[in-house]
Parts: C-alpha cells; sequence; structure tokens
C-alpha cells in the first residue's frame, strides 16, 4: 500500500510517517520503480502503535524506548513498566503545577474588578519582581 493508504489505516498523516521514519522509529520501506514507498500491514501496526503511545503523551524517546522493548520478545515487563511508571509521574507533576497556576489565575481574575479604573490586581502581581 502507498504512504497514504498507510497513513489513513493507522490514523496518522503522511507527513507524520515520513517524520517517523526519519527519526528512525519506522524502518525504512521497500519502494516501487518510481520511488513511493510501499507500507505493508506489520508498517500499520508500528505506526498504530506510535500514534497510541503519542495520544498517551510519551516523548519521542519514549516511544523508541517502547518499541524496541515491544520488538524484543525476550524483553523484560518491568523495564517497561519503569518508562510509563516515569510518565505518569511527569504527568502527576504538570497536572500539579498546572493546577496550582489555575488557582493563582482564579484567584487573581476574582479579585480583579474588571471596571473603568486603571488598578488591576492581575498586572500589579505580574509586575512584582
Amino acid at each position: 500500500m502507498n504512504i497514504g493508504e498507510a497513513a489513513q489505516r493507522s490514523g496518522v498523516s503522511a507527513k507524520m510517517v515520513r517524520h517517523y521514519e526519519s527519526l528512525g522509529l519506522l524502518p525504512r520501506v521497500a519502494r516501487t520503480d518510481a520511488g513511493y514507498r510501499q507500507y505493508g500491514d506489520k508498517e500499520v501496526h508500528t505506526l498504530r502503535f506510535i500514534r497510541r503511545a503519542r495520544d498517551l503523551g510519551f516523548s519521542m524517546s519514549e516511544i523508541a524506548e517502547l518499541l524496541k522493548l515491544w520488538q524484543n520478545q525476550r524483553r523484560s515487563s518491568a523495564s517497561v513498566k519503569r518508562i510509563a511508571s516515569a510518565h505518569l509521574a511527569a504527568l502527576d507533576a504538570k497536572m500539579a503545577e498546572m493546577a496550582a497556576m489555575r488557582n493563582a489565575l482564579k484567584h487573581l481574575v476574582h479579585c480583579c474588578s474588571g471596571d473603568e479604573r486603571p488598578d488591576c490586581p492581575i498586572l500589579d502581581e505580574l509586575a512584582q519582581a
């Protein structure tokens, strides 16, 4: 199948298929005499794996590690869990950081009268050193 069909079947764009190939996440595929890439079910399956990993927020380097583990039948599931656990901890930290930012901004919005006067606690807070 061509790149467009592989992209459609996997749920990623043709541009991303090329990008994943350039990063080495997807092995180089055979080409026709005219130079068109030819993909098979194995490559589509790999692209779906990458897409699902991206949907969960894994970085490209984490995905590369996960792909190697997925393709290695002698892998240890502990290695996979280590990567996923580290990613989960990073997500938890990011969520806590965003919750703190939301609460601070919510408080500032509440404190601002939003009227015609020039004084504004939001700007005052942003201007503090």
